[in-house]
């Protein structure tokens, strides 16, 4: 029986127009919980992005000088970041190249809803996929990339990461890349190594170190017939072929860009040129949790403010009357 005054007396000071901001304020919390994505069109974009898994890509040279990584961590560690600043609705594939083909790994797949399967599959491309050890980036990996994202669908642009090394190397007057179509299919090349050549590691075909390459492992840079030799060949070492792959870039229509680190692999994948606008599903819910948090604000913190406010006051007051009875007082003794 003592119950209900108390239930009522709880009701009434639950529904008082005082607590309405609060009430309200749940139930926008409940509503961003529950909110579905809403689709609006938003500008999105559709690439694959394919890695060189050769050998010189195991090449310790990139990232701190106290904890240097390989080419191909350095390069899988920034397309995790960048994976998540992509907007919702865009659609990321994955493909491996290692001598003159693409492999498809991954068809693109949309970055929101599938991101822990991005991440889990970006985890397992290493050198242990590698099916040969020669590699021709431009004349057959590149290709190779272009023809499947024309394959997979329109609008599907290509990242192609890689340090530019191929093996056997070719002459400097290969120019057999211009059989690539350019115009139909748009990226970047990513440029990834240091400047100074350095030990390629040796890896057996399960993936274990079992030294370094050496001269007369690799087939050296080839002489041309009735000119000399600039310089001696080390083709068992390895550094960033930058300007090879700025070249090979402009020719196909492609742009180029050094990873020094996840900002420039960013910077690519959130090129204008390559967005398209389409409806994708938005997640909205934090409009009703920012309105919550200001209805909250509303509620609570002017109250605050006015009681640290009044109590100032009112100490101040205090505090002057006290010294103006106790000036009073002095008066009278005196007098």
């Amino acid at each position: 029986m003592k119950t209900a005054p108390h239930g009522r007396s709880l009701a009434r000071s639950l529904f008082s127009p005082q607590q309405w901001p609060v009430v309200l304020a749940l139930l926008l919390l409940v509503a961003a919980l529950v909110m579905p994505p809403v689709i609006l069109p938003r500008d999105t974009a559709r690439y694959i992005v394919t890695f060189d898994i050769t050998q010189s890509m195991d090449t310790e040279d990139v990232g701190s000088n106290d904890a240097p990584s390989s080419r191909l961590e350095f390069a899988r560690a920034a397309t995790r970041e960048t994976l998540g600043k992509l907007p919702c609705g865009s659609k990321v594939g994955w493909s491996v190249f290692t001598g003159q083909r693409t492999l498809l790994l991954l068809p693109p797949v949309e970055v929101c809803s599938n991101f822990d399967t991005l991440l889990s599959s970006l985890n397992e491309i290493d050198g242990r996929m590698r099916w040969t050890n020669w590699s021709r980036v431009a004349e057959g990996g590149i290709y190779s990339a272009v023809r499947t994202a024309q394959e997979v669908g329109p609008d599907t642009a290509v990242i192609f990461v890689t340090d530019g090394q191929e093996a056997p190397p070719v002459l400097p007057s290969n120019d057999r890349v211009r059989e690539l179509a350019s115009g139909k299919v748009h990226g970047w090349l990513i440029g990834v190594g240091g400047d100074q050549p350095a030990n390629i590691p040796k890896t057996d075909a399960n993936g274990n170190r079992v030294g370094f390459w050496h001269a007369d492992d690799v087939i050296q840079v080839p002489t041309i017939p009735g000119k000399p030799t600039t310089a001696e060949s080390h083709e068992e070492l390895s550094q960033l072929r930058g300007e090879y792959l700025a070249s090979v870039a402009s020719r196909i229509g492609f742009k180029y860009q050094r990873l020094f680190g996840a900002e420039a692999l960013t910077h690519a994948m959130l090129d204008p040129q390559l967005m398209h606008r389409e409806p994708a599903a938005t997640n909205l819910n934090w409009c009703p949790a920012l309105l919550a948090l200001l209805l909250l604000t509303w509620r609570f913190l002017p109250v605050w403010g006015l009681r640290s406010l009044r109590g100032l006051s009112l100490r101040r007051r205090q505090t002057v009357s006290s010294s103006a009875s106790h000036a009073g007082a002095k008066r009278a003794v005196t007098g």
